[in-house]
């Protein structure tokens, strides 16, 4: 079973790239289990995910906790319903340390890459905080707690602080552009032309 981490801020198409990594597995015939944070199958992620409509410290810590979790039970599923899969593809992973304050994003980062499993396949979508926001406000929904241009800035710049191991997409542009990205990244995993 091949792992992979799909992961980058809020509106920067990690989503989008998971599918497609997704749909090219499927077409060369392999059995993949896709799991998105928060996980709204889980009582933990639906509950992260209010709490990230919420707003105050409260809320930030409430969250980070709550994801914590999440993904502790996603890593759980992937060790027990993943044994019937070829691939497991997780959306948002590690990168979530990002999220935390500057002065401890690096070494939050550090212990969850010593302490928690690491992918295989490590995929960062990176994207321009303004084309972030745009994308969001077009989703129409309620913004979440990190979502304002400011805050996406200050995300991104903290990824790309921990991103050294991570392949990176870059998902400013146009969908076809992402697209030819991810195909030549995963054709040059496979060895394939």
């Amino acid at each position: 079973m091949t792992w992979y981490a799909v992961d980058g801020m809020d509106g920067s198409g990690k989503t989008t790239s998971s599918d497609l990594i997704r749909e090219r597995l499927e077409a060369r015939g392999r059995k993949v289990l896709e799991i998105t944070h928060p996980n709204e199958s889980c009582i933990f992620g639906r509950l992260a995910s209010k709490a990230l409509c919420m707003r105050g410290k409260f809320a930030e810590k409430l969250s980070t906790l709550l994801y914590i979790i999440d993904v502790l039970h996603s890593l759980d599923v992937k060790r027990w319903r993943g044994k019937g899969y070829d691939d497991v593809i997780f959306v948002r992973y590690s990168m979530a340390a990002a999220y935390l304050p500057e002065s401890l994003c690096v070494k939050a980062y550090e212990i969850i890459e010593k302490i928690l499993p690491v992918p295989d396949v490590k995929v960062f979508v990176d994207i321009e905080p303004k084309v972030a926001m745009e994308r969001i406000l077009a989703r129409g929904e309620e913004l979440e707690l990190f979502e304002t241009e400011e805050k996406l800035e200050a995300t991104r710049r903290k990824m790309h602080s921990i991103a050294g191991s991570w392949h990176v997409i870059d998902n400013s542009g146009t969908l076809e552009n992402t697209v030819a990205q991810t195909e030549a990244f995963l054709d040059s995993l496979w060895g394939e032309e």
